[in-house]
């Protein structure tokens, strides 16, 4: 008879206990008086030209997609709190040659730090200083294409950045 008292008491414990469950992409793992994110422009250390400009616009449109209970600005002083970013390294090199020896695949690697601080107890919320992402373009057969095809591969890359950031940040993954 103990066995099977004990065995009913281990069921209903864990029947009463709480599964995990909870809905993504709510933003719980913010403290709840964080209802407004600013975003100020990312600072560029890499020296490629413009680069922080689309991995800004990329995390502010992710928030604003995501976050259902966030509002996003620009402005460090209405906001409950501020995600700085820093693009640290911005770098191409090839990965895969053609038949005649010339480069045909090319990877960019772009690192970027991001720090998220609470504006009332100025408690650090979210710190990494080397997120690394990849992305992959091929150079197409007209030469003048290069930069044409960069550019939306350095796109790519700031959106799968933004969604990872924003999913992390409001999940706490």
């Amino acid at each position: 008879m103990p066995k099977t008292l004990l065995l009913l008491l281990a069921i209903l414990s864990l029947a009463a206990s709480p599964c995990g469950y909870r809905r993504a992409g709510t933003g719980e793992s913010l403290p709840e008086h964080i209802h407004s994110i600013a975003v100020p422009a990312f600072q560029n250390a890499s020296l490629r030209y413009k680069v922080e400009q689309r991995f800004t616009q990329a995390v502010m449109e992710e928030i604003l997609k995501r976050g259902r209970r966030l509002t996003v600005t620009s402005e460090p002083q209405s906001a409950d709190a501020v995600l700085n970013g820093n693009i640290k390294g911005f770098s191409v090199a090839g990965v895969l040659l053609d038949d005649s020896g010339r480069t045909r695949v090319f990877q960019i690697t772009i690192t970027v730090g991001v720090t998220l601080r609470d504006q009332k107890t100025q408690q650090v919320l979210f710190d990494q200083s080397n997120f690394t992402f990849r992305g992959e373009y091929e150079l197409a057969e007209d030469p003048a294409s290069l930069f044409n095809e960069e550019d939306p591969a350095v796109d790519r890359i700031a959106r799968e950045f933004a969604q990872s950031l924003v999913s992390t940040i409001l999940e706490g993954l």
